[in-house]
């Protein structure tokens, strides 16, 4: 699993049938210090996350995994919410203080 933030949804009006009802988001994958690293992915929701959240998000075959093993596909999936930006550590292993993205506490 890794971290991002969601930064956008996706609309399709045409789409594989399993994929009907369900939200496609957009994501932005974050470093340990919760900087924007790589490029955006599209990953489909299994936990009801929406724009601005920090996220768990998984890829390959495990992807699936929440869809009950019926054949969605899908190579990226949402599959947590972090409750707050305090939650993560950085790379020094100290937690980050509420409202300060890029400080340490």
């Amino acid at each position: 699993m890794q971290i991002a933030r969601v930064i956008g949804t996706v609309v399709s009006t045409v789409k594989n049938e399993s994929l009907h009802g369900r939200k496609i988001l957009l994501v932005q994958t974050l470093n340990a210090d919760l900087k924007p690293k790589g490029s955006p992915m599209i990953a489909l929701d299994a936990v009801g996350a929406g724009v601005g959240e920090l996220v768990f998000w998984c890829r390959g075959k495990e992807a699936a995994f929440p869809f009950k093993r019926d054949s969605t596909p899908t190579d990226c999936t949402i599959v947590g919410i972090i409750d707050s930006d305090s939650h993560v550590f950085n790379k020094s292993g100290k937690f980050r203080k509420s409202g300060q993205s890029g400080k340490v506490s």
